[in-house]
């Protein structure tokens, strides 16, 4: 019998990059540019709104002629519910690949087409960030600067002031073979900038939408993956994101979510306790 999670047909070679937003239309406009601005045109975007006010629908709108397709998700806002909206957005895409990113760190225009070089099947690939300074931050969204264009000597200089937390992910190095070697490790891997399978997200039911409030359901998704073989592809040297400051998310439930992950690593599950199969198409929600 086949348990396995139907998805719409993917499109041949599309790439989804799924955008999760809550109520920062700065920082989202911010990633849009650095979207619009790939070497790889064969992507779409579909931005997972968290039940942002309609603002974010409208600033959503603005950049749509500037791409293929640009869909916006959205359900209301009952506190932090990261894993349930990206459900939805997989549910619109259409792309063979979904790479998760989040919608305050900025891609630079290599970012598409490197996933999609890095990608096999069998694996999934996990990519990093650089941390940017609440100073630095504010003068990139206040002056609508465009850090995805600077040099790696700009940055340099931005470390030299403190303004980073650390340089080496933005080099460009091709480390072959080396990057299957962290093929079980899953504690560091955040989904940021996380790319996976269309076919694998549906074998594992998605995210589990049980996790509520800041963290651990990429933690438990990734678990998931290696539970039925699925790998970890190292990104680094090749997928970093920028990721613009914001103050720290409400950790009030991390120590459920922790209880949540542990009880799924025991019983070795596999399906997500509430996934993709939760969603009926009529369960979708319009943004307001």
């Amino acid at each position: 019998m086949n348990n396995e999670t139907t998805l719409p047909r993917p499109v041949r070679d599309l790439i989804s990059v799924i955008v999760t937003t809550y109520n920062r239309e700065d920082a989202l406009a911010a990633v849009l540019r650095g979207l619009a601005r790939q070497t790889d045109p064969k992507f779409e975007v579909i931005v997972a709104d968290d039940g942002s006010p309609p603002s974010t629908a409208c600033a959503v709108a603005a950049w749509r002629p500037k791409f293929e397709r640009l869909a916006h998700v959205w359900h209301e806002h009952k506190g932090f519910r990261a894993a349930e909206i990206r459900n939805r957005a997989i549910l619109e895409s259409l792309g063979e690949i979904c790479i998760f990113l989040d919608g305050d760190c900025i891609p630079r225009p290599n970012f598409v087409a490197a996933h999609r070089r890095l990608a096999e099947p069998g694996w999934f690939v996990a990519g990093n960030r650089v941390l940017l300074s609440r100073e630095l931050t504010k003068r990139i969204v206040g002056a609508q600067l465009e850090p995805e264009l600077w040099s790696f000597w700009q940055w340099a200089a931005r470390r030299l002031h403190g303004e980073i937390n650390r340089l080496k992910p933005l080099l460009s190095v091709p480390l072959g073979p080396m990057r299957r070697f962290t093929g079980g490790a899953w504690k560091s891997i955040r989904s940021a900038n996380l790319a996976i399978r269309r076919s694998d997200l549906a074998r594992v039911d998605g995210f589990d939408a049980a996790f509520s409030g800041w963290g651990r359901e990429d933690s438990d998704i990734v678990v998931r993956l290696m539970r039925i073989g699925v790998r970890r592809k190292d990104g680094r040297f090749a997928t970093a994101v920028l990721h613009l400051w914001h103050p720290e998310n409400d950790r009030s439930r991390l120590s459920e979510n922790d209880r949540l992950l542990t009880d799924s690593m025991q019983v070795h599950r596999i399906k997500a306790n509430i996934g993709l199969s939760a969603l009926s198409p009529s369960l979708r929600q319009a943004p307001p």
